[in-house]
């Protein structure tokens, strides 16, 4: 095994970066020969290259099989920093490019659906008219889980979310900002007969008609904890949806209550929050990178832009913009 003291001598002399993008190819695929044809090589080269590294760094890094091969917890290892190697040489890329041409770039942001229909809009907005050559990427990833290898494997330059804690803020690999928190409120159209009155107890509403987030989100968990609190039931669901542009069009019939985030009925002239007392829970918005990836220019003022926002909502303030009937 390669030690520390010839990296210069066994490892910085031979190594190449076209064995890296190889190994992790071979890696990716599962087999040599679908390496050799995605790369348009030849076998024999893909196996030279692989023999060359397992040399240079003394050990194991694939086990053969039948069925194809796998990394040795050592090529998990070397796979893990070559992804981190790329990733820098790309960002280095996307630095020199911002550098030429400060106004123009590719951001890649990963978010809830949820989150993308309320929150994101009115920062994108704001970050577009400041970098009107920039093009952003908008992935979503629902699930904490997802979120984190979005970032780890660098298919997102940055994660915007609501969280439940400790989602993502106990991985010691990301660096997680609160931009706000966010509260829950329970929501009517206008033209709803509960719109209307100055006090609602939550008991008066357990039987109405109530379009429901699925329950492993924040709003569901929590809208039970408030009926809990007060010994009754969850109320039945009559659709059950995370579409924050679903609810808002079935509560335009005056019919339906729903569960958002405070700084989504702010966008929604037509909607109300009622006048009902909930369990106060702060619902954390936050934005995460990963800890050991540079961050290009363009993501830096992406994060400033995205806390100007932030700003304004915690002051109860919706952009113009963004402000629907």
């Amino acid at each position: 095994m390669a030690s520390q003291s010839d990296w210069d001598t066994r490892v910085g002399r031979r190594l190449k970066l076209r064995h890296l993008h190889i190994f992790s190819t071979v890696v990716a695929s599962g087999s040599m020969a679908k390496a050799a044809a995605e790369l348009r090589i030849s076998q024999p080269t893909v196996s030279e290259v692989i023999a060359e590294l397992e040399h240079t760094f003394g050990v194991r890094l694939l086990d053969r099989g039948p069925q194809g091969v796998e990394p040795t917890a050592y090529g998990d290892a070397l796979l893990r920093r070559s992804i981190a190697a790329f990733d820098e040489l790309r960002q280095s890329s996307r630095d020199i490019a911002f550098l030429a041409d400060p106004t123009a770039g590719e951001l890649r942001i990963g978010s809830t659906a949820a989150f993308s229909a309320a929150d994101m809009p009115p920062i994108v907005e704001r970050f577009t008219k400041q970098y009107p050559r920039v093009v952003v990427h908008l992935d979503e990833v629902s699930s904490p889980a997802s979120q984190r290898a979005a970032l780890r494997d660098r298919k997102c330059d940055l994660i915007l979310a609501r969280i439940v804690p400790p989602a993502l803020t106990d991985d010691e690999d990301l660096s997680v900002q609160v931009l706000y928190n966010d509260r829950l409120l329970l929501v009517a159209h206008k033209r709803n007969r509960w719109a209307h009155r100055r006090k609602v107890d939550l008991a008066e509403l357990v039987n109405e008609p109530w379009l429901l987030a699925g329950p492993h989100t924040w709003t569901h968990t929590h809208l039970a904890e408030a009926f809990q609190s007060q010994g009754l039931d969850m109320p039945k669901a009559a659709l059950i949806t995370q579409s924050v542009p679903v609810r808002v069009h079935l509560l335009a019939n005056g019919r339906y209550l729903t569960a958002f985030g405070q700084s989504a009925v702010r966008l929604y002239d037509n909607l109300k929050a009622l006048p009902v007392d909930l369990p106060d829970r702060p619902w954390p918005v936050v934005l995460a990178t990963l800890k050991n990836r540079t961050l290009s220019p363009l993501v830096e003022r992406f994060i400033a832009c995205a806390h100007e926002v932030a700003k304004s909502m915690a002051r109860g303030q919706a952009p113009r913009a963004f402000r629907r009937p």
